[in-house]
């Protein structure tokens, strides 16, 4: 087993101010050395084009730009290369699970991936230029894998596949800029509409509401349904789904069949987070292992969450904290079944 954490990062401030912030955390960090060195040992297949990038951005969400901005001017860089690693647009992704459970009070979701990507951030931001307020983890720094805004809207994306990528945004990007800017389901699933995709995604939005809807996304085209779970398939775009698709629908199966008994979060959070009840996974060295399981509740502003399985969650009060009142922690632990090294935490994660 292998000991984890997760830094808790808290900012209220603009955007700019955010984004140097973070830049002089990571400035000499191991996230920072490992990512040069995994540039060096495959070549990237995206190209930047620093207007294009910006208009896209600014479109949904101009905030971000600023953030942007802050992190090139903390690191010293050329804005290409922050754009090239923070900036979410026109980056490739792998293959990887991921399962995710709503009640109407909540939404359960297991981020399964590779150690290697991992940066360990968990952060709360609570911006005073624009844009709604934000707890969640990070990916690639500007990114967030799912989270919660001020507003209760919770979201969760789920991989599908890389076929025939498209000029648009990554999952984590997005993610961010519909946390950012939508207030509730119908504004998330309108914005997924217009949104350019890079890749093909399940993007997962539950509100106060209690309404959950799952998008489905490709380059080519958004299907919009109303479910309580989803794995790693489509069921309206199916000409778009990967040939093998056992373990995703095998997760899906064992969720279906157990919402039946489950009667309060801390029971869908366990039928997640239990490495004996088939959703949770230890396929690390195959992209799809279990490294968090997150809960957020929309309408008692709350997030759950937990590095590893077989974990009681750290509890944040986020209604709190966005009236100004820091959470105590600073770093989030857990441990994983995997030798493999995590990125800031070890060296040589290539």
């Amino acid at each position: 087993m292998k000991q984890i954490y997760s830094d808790i990062i808290q900012f209220r401030g603009t955007h700019y101010a955010f984004g140097y912030m973070q830049g002089e955390l990571i400035q000499d960090s191991l996230t920072i050395k490992n990512r040069e060195k995994q540039w060096k040992l495959r070549k990237p297949r995206f190209s930047i084009e620093e207007s294009e990038v910006k208009q896209a951005i600014v479109r949904f969400a101009p905030g971000i730009w600023d953030e942007l901005e802050g992190l090139r001017d903390a690191l010293g860089w050329t804005m290409n290369r922050v754009l090239m690693e923070f900036g979410g647009y026109r980056l490739e992704y792998v293959k990887s699970g991921c399962s995710i459970l709503t009640g109407e009070d909540y939404m359960i979701r297991n981020y399964d991936y590779q150690p290697k990507t991992y940066e360990g951030r968990f952060a709360l931001f609570q911006p005073t230029d624009q844009g709604y307020a934000i707890i969640g983890p990070t990916q690639r720094i500007t990114g967030r894998m799912d989270g919660m805004n001020e507003k209760g809207l919770a979201i969760g994306y789920n991989f599908m596949h890389r076929k025939k990528p498209g000029n648009g945004f990554i999952c984590c990007m997005i993610g961010r800029l519909i946390l950012e800017s939508c207030a509730n389901v119908a504004e998330a699933v309108a914005m997924l509409r217009e949104i350019p995709h890079r890749h093909s995604f399940s993007y997962i939005v539950l509100d106060p509401s209690g309404v959950t809807y799952v998008v489905e996304t490709c380059p080519r085209g958004v299907e919009v349904r109303k479910s309580n779970v989803c794995t790693n398939h489509f069921e309206r775009m199916k000409d778009e789904n990967r040939n093998y698709l056992a373990d995703s629908y095998q997760r899906l199966h064992t969720m279906e069949e157990a919402r039946g008994d489950i009667t309060s979060a801390e029971q869908a959070f366990r039928l997640l987070n239990d490495t004996n009840q088939g959703v949770f996974s230890k396929e690390y060295k195959n992209w799809a292992g279990t490294i968090h399981t997150s809960a957020y509740f929309p309408k008692d502003r709350v997030a759950w969450f937990a590095l590893g399985g077989d974990q009681e969650p750290v509890v944040f009060d986020f209604g709190n904290w966005l009236s100004g009142n820091d959470c105590g922690l600073r770093t989030i632990t857990g441990e994983v079944d995997t030798d493999l090294p995590f990125p800031h935490m070890d060296e040589n994660a290539r």
